[in-house]
């Protein structure tokens, strides 16, 4: 794909569009009746294709009927490519347009759910730079690695009833922390609340024994944007010797547009150089991840907004395929809908690292926002995550994936 595909919907074209034409992201909203249904962004506006199947604009075995991606997504790579090609047919510049403005929904007009239903949530730690911060803050630069890190992608099963859209408030959590001073455990609220930059991949078929990475890669849907939220004085107490449990639980927030993986095809990168050889099935096949620029924004509650990270999914040490490819190679079952995490996006500056446990190195060392400092999150500040893959005269916009942190409840006696 060598350039923008220009379309009679005229908002598509703006240089600056997050949604053109070579997109196509799906998402679910409705509006005063709240009926959930399946849309497609372009340009400022969202593509009714549960409309328009029942038209008979457009044939997928009804499954764009259902409010959720998920039955649409298990039918595979053919019909995905299928229906790409019937909207960019419909909508491209120069097509009929008839009725088919009677489809388009001003995106100001709608409210956006969750695209699909998350089957099994799974979170890894696939960025080498992000992993060494950490394990230098804790075990020493000569330590920062665990002795797996440059073998296999690290991950934990966490929870799906966790995964909230964009715009969903999240509450501090409460749970036990114990401090170096402390001569025992107590339950508090979380005093170090924290954000991940993340990239959410989305499964597509369900899949039963191992895949290939080759196949793995192919078996992605597409992407999300992902915030981990995570309780670092919680975890600190807890993750001796199974890993987070209760301070990874409060929330996981994605943004509410799939962004389909045939759309960032022009956008894949080379993995960064390998120290260690990979084992043969999880050898690289070609460039599989992508050049995709990644901010951080934080807004204090009556304040302005600062951009306090930027960074690139290119610096993640592991793809999403070998994420699957390692995730299934056990036999486990994959299902239509599971989201795997990439963990927290950092890179080799401090301006790039990807939570504010690096970004204040624990507390150590506190950055600057407009009006203070942070070291952590505090009650009432918004934090948003933005990503686009930009180049060829076009962007691939992610839109944005957004979360404000409330106080916490009150302890129940």
């Amino acid at each position: 794909m060598s350039g923008l595909l220009r379309s009679w919907v005229e908002s598509a074209n703006a240089p600056d569009a997050d949604f053109p034409l070579n997109n196509l992201p799906y998402g679910v909203f409705s509006l005063e009746d709240e009926t959930h249904r399946c849309g497609v962004a372009l340009g400022a506006f969202v593509i009714d294709v549960a409309g328009l199947e029942r038209a008979g604009h457009l044939a997928f075995q009804g499954t764009l009927q259902t409010g959720v991606w998920n039955d649409f997504i298990a039918l595979g790579c053919d019909a995905w490519h299928d229906l790409r090609v019937a909207l960019t047919a419909l909508f491209a510049e120069g097509a009929e347009e008839g009725t088919l403005q009677s489809f388009l929904i001003p995106l100001a007009d709608v409210r956006l759910h969750l695209p699909f239903r998350v089957s099994e949530f799974t979170d890894f730690y696939a960025s080498r730079h992000h992993a060494t911060n950490v394990g230098t803050m804790f075990r020493g630069a000569e330590n920062a690695l665990p002795p797996n890190w440059l073998h296999i992608p690290i991950g934990y099963n966490g929870r799906a009833s966790s995964v909230v859209v964009s715009g969903t408030d999240v509450r501090r959590p409460w749970g036990q922390v114990k401090s170096l001073e402390d001569d025992a455990p107590r339950f508090a609220p979380s005093a170090k609340f924290d954000i991940e930059l993340e990239l959410g991949a989305v499964v597509g078929q369900p899949s039963d024994g191992p895949l290939s990475v080759t196949e793995a890669f192919a078996n992605i849907f597409g992407y999300v944007l992902l915030n981990d939220w995570s309780a670092r004085d919680i975890q600190a107490w807890e993750y001796q010797p199974l890993g987070p449990f209760q301070s990874k639980a409060t929330a996981t927030s994605i943004s509410p547009w799939i962004i389909p993986s045939a759309a960032l095809e022009p956008f894949r990168c080379a993995p960064p150089a390998r120290e260690v050889p990979l084992l043969p099935h999880l050898q690289d096949d070609g460039p599989m991840t992508y050049d995709i620029a990644l901010e951080v924004a934080l807004q204090a509650e009556g304040g302005t907004e600062t951009i306090i990270a930027n960074t690139n999914a290119c610096e993640l040490y592991y793809s999403a395929a070998q994420q699957l490819a390692h995730h299934s190679a056990c036999g486990c079952p994959m299902r239509a809908g599971d989201l795997l995490g990439s963990g927290t996006i950092s890179g080799p500056t401090k301006s790039a690292r990807g939570s504010m446990l690096e970004l204040s190195w624990n507390g150590a060392e506190p950055f600057s926002i407009n009006g203070g400092t942070r070291s952590f999150i505090e009650d009432g500040d918004t934090l948003t995550l933005r990503g686009h893959a930009k180049g060829r005269g076009y962007r691939i916009g992610f839109g944005e994936c957004r979360g404000k942190v409330l106080p916490a409840l009150p302890q129940k006696a």
